[in-house]
């Protein structure tokens, strides 16, 4: 395995490949080698994901999935397995997990499903709650290093654009550190990066759910098919298309934020004041890699929504 060039093929953080053969796709600086894929899409037979209510797909609710959720990392799943012959997934996140957390309980589970396609998502929850972005990088580099080394191909994110809400844009600074130190990460060992910091329809409020925190079933959409593309992979996803706000009167907007501050905000606050987290005694929804249409796994989901 050389420098930046993962063991499938695929080279990542934001450089292309010079020596990218006839055999070879390159999308978004990201390439990946379909000489062995037999036709296929893609090369990839095994993808785990990893981290917290973002991969978990909290805001999409669905009954038919397993864990009651489907987000984002279930519709690339469902995509990737659609034309491969024993394609499996596992889904290990757990909502409202520090990066600590997710490393301590994610990181070798994940290893032991030997993925060659893994997603790798912690921090997040650790800037909104004014965590310093450099001390999670220390931890979360030694993290993707170890996934790296394994041959698989690791996909990373930058945390999404927050300066057009008014409580969330207090902690831009912190996420705009956060993002830069992804991407060096993702440098470092090879690593494609699924960039929504530029993905300017996330700043769109039909992107979230009604806790303004976590992404509504359109954002979940449209992550997926980002990550898709930031791989190179055709896919039938469309990217959701959130269209304008709704025009409210300043008396209108005021009641409305009233309510989610009631609703939403106030029992997170509190949450954090009990050192509680809406993730207490809950198990991932996927623990164990099949069929992405396979039987559901038990994971008692039936807490709220909220970090």
């Amino acid at each position: 395995m050389t420098a930046g060039t993962t063991g499938m093929g695929m080279t990542g953080g934001g450089m292309a490949d010079d020596g990218a053969t006839e055999g070879d796709v390159t999308e978004g600086g990201v390439t990946v080698d379909l000489d062995g894929a037999d036709g296929r899409r893609h090369p990839w037979t095994r993808f785990v994901a990893i981290g917290d209510s973002f991969t978990e797909g909290i805001g999409d609710p669905d009954e038919t999935v397993p864990g009651g959720h489907r987000g984002w990392a279930d519709r690339v799943a469902e995509e990737l397995g659609r034309d491969v012959d024993g394609f499996s997934y596992a889904n290990l996140a757990i909502r409202g997990r520090l990066y600590r957390q997710i490393i301590d309980e994610q990181l070798e589970p994940a290893l032991a499903l030997a993925p060659d396609l893994v997603s790798f998502m912690a921090g997040g929850n650790d800037v909104l709650r004014l965590g310093d972005p450099d001390e999670i990088a220390v931890q979360v580099d030694e993290a993707v290093g170890r996934l790296a080394d394994t041959g698989a191909t690791v996909v990373l994110f930058t945390a999404p654009d927050v300066g057009s809400t008014p409580v969330f844009s207090l902690i831009r600074g912190r996420e705009a550190i956060f993002n830069e130190n992804m991407r060096a990460i993702a440098v470092r060992h090879g690593a494609a990066v699924v960039d929504m910091w530029s993905l300017r329809s996330l700043t769109r409020e039909g992107m979230y759910a009604a806790d303004r925190l976590h992404f509504s079933p359109l954002g979940h959409q449209t992550i997926a098919a980002e990550f898709l593309d930031t791989l190179g992979v055709e896919h039938s996803i469309v990217p959701a298309d959130a269209g304008e706000p709704p025009q409210r009167t300043w008396r209108a907007a005021r009641q409305t934020d009233l309510q989610w501050a009631r609703m939403h905000l106030a029992p997170w606050v509190m949450r954090r004041l009990r050192h509680q987290s809406s993730g207490d005694d809950l198990a991932p929804k996927r623990p164990e890699a099949s069929p992405v249409f396979g039987m559901p796994m038990p994971p008692g989901s039936a807490a709220p929504e909220h970090e």
